[in-house]
């Protein structure tokens, strides 16, 4: 996971910028910005939020240690679609929650068959999400969050696979 410091110098270093200059554009001494970079100090709000419009990144993507939200696997560090699962999160406007956890090897089979999932295919808030594609980025090495939808009604929708 990366900290505020390490994604504060690679946003900057993605611009061919030095500390010198973003030091200029946020109204701090170069000392300042280097003490970010190296996790002795934080940004106050303020500039945190200056940084966020500056780079284009979101306040949460700027603080939060996340790992990516999807990834793409090279071939041979591949998990076998036996070892892999798909998981459907949907929240409803009218507070239903549905959690469905299938085994990938079940729904590729689904697939080959021609078969529906019911708990996918019968929900209205999963009825625009193309499988076949969901399926497609998977043999390919796709993994993480796939999708993430919130409609205008106020349903929504991730699908997963780990």
């Amino acid at each position: 996971m990366k900290s505020l410091g390490t994604k504060i110098s690679e946003l900057r270093k993605a611009r061919s910028m030095t500390q010198d200059e973003l030091a200029v554009k946020m109204g701090v001494s170069p000392q300042a910005v280097s003490k970010w970079e190296n996790d002795l100090s934080m940004p106050d709000l303020p500039i945190l939020i200056e940084l966020s419009d500056y780079f284009h990144v979101s306040l949460d993507d700027l603080l939060k240690e996340k790992e990516p939200v999807v990834e793409l696997i090279p071939e041979d560090k591949r998990k076998s679609i036996e070892q892999m699962f798909l998981r459907v999160y949907v929240d409803t406007e009218h507070g239903d929650r549905v959690r469905v956890n299938l085994p990938l090897a079940l729904v590729k089979m689904a697939r080959d068959m021609g078969l529906d999932i019911p708990q996918m295919t019968d929900n209205p808030a999963m009825k625009n999400i193309d499988l076949q594609m969901i399926m497609r980025m998977i043999e390919s090495g796709v993994i993480g969050k796939l999708v993430e939808v919130d409609s205008a009604n106020g349903d929504h929708v991730e699908v997963i696979v780990e």
